[in-house]
């Protein structure tokens, strides 16, 4: 039993041998593995992002591998055996040159041997006496037949000697020591050369070429394909039709009869869809019309209550039917830009409102004409609405077309901006409400800017209110 004044026992646990061993084991897997990953990503931000390069790249690889393989041995193996055995023959010649010169009596000026050199040997040869070998020459960084040559000469004749295979290049020199002279041999250099390796290294060369010629057209060939469905299915995102046939390679095919039908779903649902709405748009006109009707027979204190009543119901009717329809029947054709903001801003500017425009760029654009001046009526009414100076400003740059609409209102906390694209959603400033008050005009925006490609955002605007921003391909 512990006493009153004992210490407390410890109650962390130790690491144990085991433990630190295993720490110790774990702590090179981990960082080759954060070196793997480094290495990974860095590879991955050098390599090119798109299909056919990467399909090239898969292509050569391997074929300048390969043919850097087949040169490697051929080089190492095939041509420095052949030019060391033609280097042993030359160097077995001169051998046997001077053991001739040696053995045998002859002239002064050694004309026999020359002879024999000459015409059964095909070498030339000259006996110098009373000089000595040229000194040592640069040797070269890298040539086969000089180390060839030394490694035979240094076995077979094993007295001094120099060389020459850096002068002319059809031509090698050896000097060679005697007691009392020196010998000099000139010979040619396929002699002791395998002077057409380079033939070898010329067709494999053009080889390689023609293959990666022929890679580079078929795999141009099996990319355009999916090119065309990109562009097809980026082309239908934006409301545009798109004449599309599935070609190419079987997973390919696959793919675009696959859009295809998907393409053909979307519009026989967006067709469904039109039709319901047309049919609910109708039977409930006609049951505000005859309310319309009755309001007019009647005479009584409130009618006019319940005729700005029936308008309301009728203006909110018309705001959920667009937002539920959205652009559906309508297809993208070619707009005038400047045409359609100048009738915009004339309509705004005889309503009492104040709006400075500016365009930049080209002003031909492709959109669906009536979505598109809705987005910009329901962008430059609520401007309107809560603003007394707007400022309306287009710039078609490249493949972007951007819209900004600015005014000096209340404006919208950057909390809420991204609250106010949700339907039926209000503000306490209702600056996401249409002309109907029913809380669609921004998203109404939004849903037409989305169709075509592009979004809208909301920002604080230079003029003190709120600036909407629209961007869309152009």
């Amino acid at each position: 039993m512990d006493g009153a004044g004992a210490a407390p026992r410890e109650t962390t646990p130790r690491r144990g041998p085991l433990r630190r061993t295993a720490s110790a084991l774990w702590a090179p897997i981990a960082g080759s593995g954060r070196a793997y990953r480094r290495s990974a990503r860095w590879l991955g931000s050098i390599m090119p992002k798109g299909l056919y390069a990467r399909s090239l790249i898969i292509v050569i690889v391997p074929i300048v591998l390969l043919q850097s393989i087949i040169a490697y041995v051929f080089m190492e193996r095939h041509w420095q055996t052949v030019t060391m055995r033609l280097s042993s023959a030359v160097t077995a010649d001169i051998a046997a040159l001077i053991d001739i010169w040696e053995t045998y009596p002859q002239d002064e000026e050694g004309r026999t041997l020359r002879r024999i050199a000459s015409q059964r040997l095909g070498l030339d040869v000259e006996v110098q006496r009373g000089v000595d070998l040229p000194p040592p020459g640069p040797k070269p960084f890298f040539s086969i037949l000089d180390a060839a040559l030394s490694e035979q000469i240094a076995r077979q004749i094993g007295r001094p000697f120099w060389i020459d295979t850096l002068g002319r290049s059809n031509l090698i020199e050896i000097r060679i020591k005697l007691d009392d002279a020196v010998m000099r041999v000139v010979a040619r250099r396929s002699q002791a050369y395998a002077s057409n390796s380079h033939i070898f290294l010329l067709w494999m060369i053009g080889s390689s070429l023609v293959l990666m010629a022929i890679a580079i057209l078929f795999l141009r060939n099996q990319i355009r394909p999916i090119l065309t469905l990109a562009e097809a299915a980026e082309s239908y995102g934006k409301g545009r039709d798109a004449d599309f046939r599935p070609r190419g390679a079987r997973e390919v095919r696959q793919a675009g009869h696959a859009f295809v039908e998907m393409k053909r779903r979307i519009e026989r649902a967006r067709e469904q869809r039109t039709t319901m709405l047309n049919g609910v748009s109708h039977d409930l006109r006609t049951i505000l019309t005859r309310f319309k009707l009755s309001l007019a027979l009647m005479d009584a204190p409130d009618v006019e209550d319940l005729r700005r009543d029936v308008d309301e119901m009728s203006r909110m009717l018309e705001g959920y039917l667009a937002f539920a329809r959205g652009d559906a029947g309508e297809s993208a054709i070619e707009v005038d830009l400047g045409t359609l903001l100048e009738e915009l801003v004339a309509d705004a500017r005889r309503q009492g409102h104040p709006v400075d425009l500016a365009i930049e760029g080209d002003t031909t654009i492709i959109v669906r004409p009536d979505a598109f001046r809705r987005m910009l009526i329901n962008l430059v009414s609520n401007a309107a609405r809560h603003g007394t100076t707007i400022a309306v400003r287009a710039v078609h740059e490249g493949r972007w077309l951007t819209i900004t609409v600015d005014d000096d209102g209340p404006g919208i906390p950057a909390d809420m901006r991204d609250e106010v694209f949700k339907p039926f959603v209000r503000l306490d400033e209702a600056r996401n409400q249409d002309e109907g008050g029913s809380g669609l005009g921004l998203p109404i925006a939004r849903d037409i800017a989305r169709a075509h490609g592009g979004d809208i955002a909301l920002d604080e605007s230079p003029l003190g209110g709120l600036r909407a921003t629209v961007r869309l391909p152009g």
